[in-house]
């Protein structure tokens, strides 16, 4: 049941795992919402799912509302600042949410400063899995799938939640023909920070208690 004195999150099913037990752990202490990373593939369905959550939610939580998803998550043109502005909601400021994993602020970029990794937390291994599995049920075959992936040079895996070892399995069954060139430990800290930051300002808009 929620809890409508509490602001809510509405976020990308990529950091669910990770927010969860934020919330567990007593670091964060609002509502969530999580909209389905598998909406990643078409902006269109992105804006469309978000903005029936928005609207539905944002008579529900007088605290107000936090959107954690990326500047680009809905193109490269401000698109996703534009939508939080139009609800006049807070987001978090990143770019998507593997840059949220760093704490936003484009701090991600220090990890591919060149665009040629690709960079898992344990929530885009899961959306890359359902890629590769409803590629092949449409009988799209291994060559073509791992097309995908060209140019890039290899994956790092961000191990958000201590579960490396379970985390490379994962990996390594997508057959993807790519390396893990890294594991990095980074923990939730830094995604607690750029949360508790967009906390902090939705608690100065709405003249409510910070969630943290």
């Amino acid at each position: 049941m929620a809890d409508k004195t509490k602001p809510c999150l509405i976020s990308c099913s990529v950091l669910k795992e990770e927010i969860q037990k934020l919330i567990k752990q007593g670091n964060l202490d609002v509502n969530v919402v999580f909209v389905s990373k598998y909406f990643h593939v078409d902006f269109s369905l992105i804006e469309k799912n978000l903005r029936q959550i928005i609207q539905q939610n944002l008579p529900l939580f007088p605290a107000g509302i936090v959107l954690v998803y990326g500047d680009l998550c809905l193109g490269m043109n401000n698109e996703m600042k534009q939508l939080a502005e139009e609800y006049g909601i807070v987001k978090v400021d990143a770019l998507n949410c593997t840059d949220c994993v760093f704490g936003g602020k484009g701090k991600s970029s220090e990890a591919d400063p060149n665009h040629e990794l690709l960079v898992l937390n344990p929530g885009l291994i899961g959306f890359f899995q359902n890629v590769r599995e409803t590629a092949k049920a449409e009988n799209v075959d291994e060559e073509t799938l791992n097309q995908l992936f060209s140019g890039i040079k290899g994956i790092v895996l961000l191990d958000t939640l201590g579960e490396a070892d379970k985390n490379r399995a994962e990996i390594e069954k997508m057959n993807t023909g790519l390396a893990i060139l890294e594991t990095k430990p980074i923990g939730l800290e830094h995604l607690k920070q750029v949360i508790r930051e967009a906390m902090e300002q939705n608690a100065q808009k709405t003249g409510t208690k910070s969630a943290f």
